[in-house]
C-alpha cells in the first residue's frame, strides 16, 4: 500500500506497478520481425561479458532470444539475471524441457524468464545428452524463484529430469509410485508401457493419501504407506514445498 493511500482515505488501495523504466517510450507491438537473425537482447552481451565461456550460442528465433548456457553454472548465471540492476529477471514464467525424436539432439531443459523493469524476455536452455551415461540433472533455480517449486516438479515428473537442491521433488500428476516412467519422454508409449488391466490394477492398488505430505495428511495411517526416503525427510521435520 502506498504512502499516500494511508494518509488520503479516498486514495486508491494499492499502488499501480508500471513496467518499464521512467520516461522509456511506450512499447509497441514488433512486426515484419524475420524468422532468424534478428536483433538479439541486450542481455546476452552481457552474459557473454560476466560468464565468458558459460554461454556457449545464443540464438534468435521471430525476435525471441534463446541463451544456451554451461548446466554446471545455470543456478549461478539465473542468478546474476535476478539480482543484478541492469538486468532484474524477476518474473520466472516457466520451466520446461524439450526432447526431439532425433537420437541424437540432447534433451534441453528451458527457462523462460521475464524482465518487467526493461520489458524483456530471455530464454535460457542448458542440454542434457541421452546418452544413459550422462545424469539429467540441472540445479535448481528454486532459491531464486519460488515459483519454480511446482514448475521443477512437473518437470521431473514427466521428463525425469531431476533438479538438484529442490526441498521437496517428487511427483505432481502422477502418483509417487507411479511405475511406468516419464510420460512426456520420446519412448514412452502412447498407451503406457502396461496393458489396461495393469494401469488399473496399479491405479486400484494405489494409496491415494500417499501423494500428500505428512502436512497435508488426513488419514495419519498413510504416512506408513509413503516410499522410506520420503517418510525419513518428513519424519525428520524438513518443510516441504513453499
Amino acid at each position: 500500500m502506498s504512502q499516500s493511500a494511508s494518509k488520503d482515505p479516498g486514495a486508491p488501495a494499492f499502488a499501480v506497478v508500471q513496467t518499464g523504466q521512467p520516461g522509456a517510450p511506450a512499447p509497441k507491438t514488433p512486426r515484419s520481425l524475420p524468422h532468424r537473425g534478428g536483433e538479439a537482447n541486450p542481455s546476452v552481451e552481457a552474459l557473454r561479458t560476466r560468464f565468458g565461456s558459460a554461454i556457449a550460442r545464443h540464438e534468435v528465433v521471430w525476435g525471441d532470444t534463446t541463451v544456451y548456457v554451461a548446466r554446471e553454472r545455470v543456478a549461478e548465471i539465473a542468478q546474476w539475471l535476478h539480482d543484478d540492476p541492469t538486468q532484474r529477471y524477476d518474473y520466472l514464467v516457466d520451466v520446461t524441457a524439450v526432447e526431439y525424436r532425433d537420437g541424437v539432439r540432447p534433451l534441453e531443459v528451458v527457462w523462460h524468464l521475464r524482465s518487467l523493469a526493461y520489458r524483456r524476455f530471455l530464454r535460457l536452455k542448458v542440454e542434457l545428452p541421452t546418452d544413459g551415461v550422462t545424469p539429467l540433472e540441472v540445479p535448481s533455480v528454486w532459491g531464486i524463484w519460488k515459483g519454480a517449486d511446482w514448475l521443477e516438479r512437473e518437470c521431473f515428473d514427466m521428463f525425469g529430469i531431476r533438479f538438484t537442491g529442490h526441498p521437496d521433488l517428487r511427483r505432481i500428476l502422477l502418483w509417487e509410485d507411479y511405475k511406468e516412467g516419464h510420460p512426456l519422454r520420446k519412448d514412452f508409449p502412447l498407451r503406457g508401457r502396461f496393458s489396461r488391466a495393469e494401469q488399473l490394477s496399479n491405479a486400484l492398488a494405489a494409496d491415494p493419501e500417499a501423494r500428500y505430505s505428512m502436512e497435508e495428511l488426513s488419514v495419519a495411517d498413510a504416512f506408513a504407506a509413503l516410499p522410506e526416503d520420503m517418510r525419513k525427510r518428513l519424519g525428520g521435520g524438513e518443510r516441504v514445498g513453499e
